[in-house]
């Protein structure tokens, strides 16, 4: 018995080992969708191909551009951007996981995109569309033999967040949006109910079209979830996989007790809480390039070293997926 377990401690430090060594490769893919436009997506994963330096959105990246994968058996994490954001949000933790040995796909949610907000309100739509990701990587990718379909994850941050909340079995009561928005008028979510580009007023909300839930995700990394007062206890009831949960101690766009602090309090199972100190909304996403910080200031300012902050949340994301994926 003591053999046994020493032996798979061993074989578990060496694949650790071995994954946190490899470099990074990234493909830019296009998912078809039935019915809708094409879902624009990244893909990063480990490969023995060498790094050079290539351009993503308003940044740029350290990846090996369409390299070959290295490893099989992969895990894979599936990841969804905050409102009004991209596939290339968060490239720095997506390049960590890679790094540590897993595949990630980043989508950008049709519609709710820094270049097009006609589906913002919409959020219900968002799991699905992850779902269709992960479906696309297990079935039609070109390396999906590379994939373990039993070790599947995913990533949330912001409207990301409650994505990733409904997908692994949450049912939110959008029908809160209302009396909350009624109370809390001059808060970021009710703002931009009142203001997106086919927004409608909160009670046709109520009964939106079920949202789609992913069986096959067994782990979750939410970060500061928006709408997270729309999940009571009997709608997180169905949730039973391991979360770690973070909150920004100074978040200004989300601020507590409404969103990650109501989600912690409606879990059945109690997730990993973290809280990211001195951090605000968007010290989530990773240090700004020039270009970015001209292009978008309110989300690149920042009390704290956002560069340092955000290595150091990265690694707490590839410890919790490295433990819960096995």
């Amino acid at each position: 018995m003591r053999i046994g377990m020493w032996m798979a401690a061993l074989a578990m430090a060496l694949w650790a080992g071995a994954a946190a060594a490899a470099n990074v490769g990234f493909q830019r893919i296009e998912i078809p969708v039935a019915g809708d436009k094409p879902t624009q997506a990244g893909v990063w994963y480990p490969t023995a191909a060498p790094e050079v330096s290539a351009p993503i959105s308003l940044g740029r990246q350290s990846v090996a551009t369409n390299a070959p994968v290295l490893g099989s058996g992969l895990a894979l994490v599936a990841m969804s951007h905050g409102t009004g954001g991209s596939f290339a949000d968060d490239p720095q933790t997506a390049h960590a996981l890679a790094q540590a040995g897993f595949v990630v796909i980043a989508i950008s949610h049709t519609g709710d995109t820094y270049d097009d907000r006609s589906r913002s309100m919409r959020i219900a739509e968002r799991p699905a569309q992850l779902e269709r990701a992960i479906d696309y990587m297990l079935g039609e990718w070109r390396d999906r033999a590379a994939l373990d379909p039993r070790r599947i994850g995913a990533y949330g941050f912001s409207s990301g967040g409650f994505t990733v909340l409904a997908a692994i079995g949450g049912e939110p009561d959008l029908s809160k949006i209302g009396p909350h928005c009624v109370e809390h008028p001059h808060f970021y979510d009710c703002q931009l109910n009142r203001t997106a580009p086919g927004a409608a007023p909160p009670p046709a909300l109520a009964h939106p079209a079920p949202v789609a839930h992913d069986p096959r995700i067994r782990a979750a990394v939410v970060a500061a979830p928006a709408l997270g007062f729309t999940f009571v206890p009997s709608g997180l009831a169905n949730v039973h996989v391991p979360i770690q949960l973070w909150r920004g101690e100074w978040d200004t766009v989300l601020p507590q007790p409404y969103y990650a602090e109501a989600v912690f309090q409606a879990l059945p199972l109690k997730p990993d809480y973290r809280v990211l100190r001195h951090a605000d909304h968007f010290d989530f996403l990773p240090a700004c390039s020039e270009a970015l910080a001209k292009a978008a200031p309110p989300i690149c300012a920042s009390a704290i070293d956002r560069a340092a902050t955000h290595a150091r949340f990265d690694a707490e994301v590839v410890k919790f997926f490295r433990a819960k994926l096995r």
